[in-house]
């Protein structure tokens, strides 16, 4: 059984301390957190334990969170580092990464962000290490989780990325990544080619809200489909030095490749009525099972419709915790169900799934 993580809060802010000690043993791996409110006092914790992640304020008193990440980062390299602060200061903010932080985050002042905040922290506690290059120095940190944690705290910044004569941006406005180039590449084609990157140097630079939009995919939908498309490739390669066929997702010649464009798409399946019939999936490891409930929950739907007199059911959507999800019917085709980012609203889910499904069935 893997050992209980440690996480070291720091903040000169006592009601601060006590918030976030709460809303961190809150997690699902139930970290043990310590607390301390003053840099010299924190590096003595650490000194003296060993620790998963120290989370500090930067403005504090003699010791100021900019000079703790000085210190901490060459005391122990392999400590991962969030800023958690309320100071909006891209000086602080470059300066910050420059040290090697993983994550710059404002701190929350609302429900949904806090649950982002406890999202992102779980996320990292749960990551397994990786030995396989990184970026910014971090054996642990690949370039696909830097960006994900720029996307999930909706910063705007411009990451530069290099590798070796290889040369990279990647700009990113409140979470979305709105364009990518390399030496001969743009866009999409580009944000691709960088991700292939196995390691490199990662640089946070300021934002430029200026800077045109050539990339339109989603977020969430780009990051999916570039894995994918790696995975896609990776496992060809596998499979011809194996001499054995690939099975894979939908790929980019699947019908629901355009689907999976449209804003906070997670995953999507379609369903035939007949249940001999084969179904189609994109970013879905359970699909037989998530269809063979799809098609139940549809019958039970159409039968109380029916004992009610409300009509043909045309969509029905669901909120959970983790995700939500949607589901329609088309009476050639069968079901089409989409998995939607726990972050959209409840009338852009229901949105998005109309555009989803007229799509389809064009």
């Amino acid at each position: 059984m893997a050992s209980q993580q440690k996480i070291l809060l720091l903040d000169d802010d006592e009601q601060m301390l006590d918030l976030y000690q709460e809303l961190l043993k809150q997690l699902p791996s139930q970290p043990e957190v310590h607390v301390c409110n003053s840099g010299a006092r924190a590096i003595a914790v650490l000194e003296s334990d060993s620790f998963t992640l120290l989370i500090t304020d930067l403005r504090m008193p003699k010791m100021d969170g900019l000079q703790v990440l000085s210190i901490v980062r060459r005391k122990f390299p392999h400590l991962r580092i969030i800023v958690l602060t309320s100071v909006l200061d891209e000086e602080y903010r470059s300066r910050a990464y420059a040290q090697g932080v993983e994550l710059f985050w404002q701190k929350p002042s609302s429900g949904e962000e806090v649950q982002q905040f406890q999202d992102c922290i779980e996320s990292l506690l749960d990551r397994e290490i990786r030995h396989e290059g990184g970026f910014r120095g971090m054996q642990s940190k690949s370039l696909m989780d830097l960006i994900q944690l720029e996307c999930l705290s909706r910063s705007s910044s411009v990451l530069h990325v290099t590798q070796g004569a290889l040369n990279g941006k990647i700009w990113v406005e409140n979470g979305e990544i709105t364009d990518a180039t390399t030496v001969n590449l743009t866009g999409e084609e580009a944000f691709k080619e960088i991700l292939s990157w196995r390691s490199g140097n990662f640089e946070i630079l300021p934002a430029e809200p200026e800077h045109p939009r050539t990339i339109t995919n989603s977020s969430q939908g780009l990051l999916l489909d570039t894995v994918q498309a790696i995975d896609e490739m990776q496992g060809q390669q596998a499979a011809a030095e194996a001499g054995q066929a690939v099975e894979g997702a939908a790929g980019a010649g699947s019908p629901l490749s355009p689907l999976t464009r449209f804003e906070g798409v997670e995953f999507l399946l379609t369903v035939p009525d007949d249940a001999k019939a084969a179904s189609d999936s994109w970013a879905l490891e359970n699909s037989r099972q998530l269809a063979d409930w799809a098609r139940d929950t549809h019958q039970r739907l159409r039968e109380l419709g029916e004992k009610i007199e409300a009509g043909e059911l045309a969509q029905v959507a669901g909120f959970g915790l983790q995700r939500h999800w949607a589901m329609a019917h088309d009476d050639k085709k069968g079901l089409l169900c989409a998995g939607f980012r726990r972050t959209l609203p409840a009338d852009k889910v229901d949105q998005t799934m109309k555009h989803i499904f007229a799509k389809w069935v064009s």
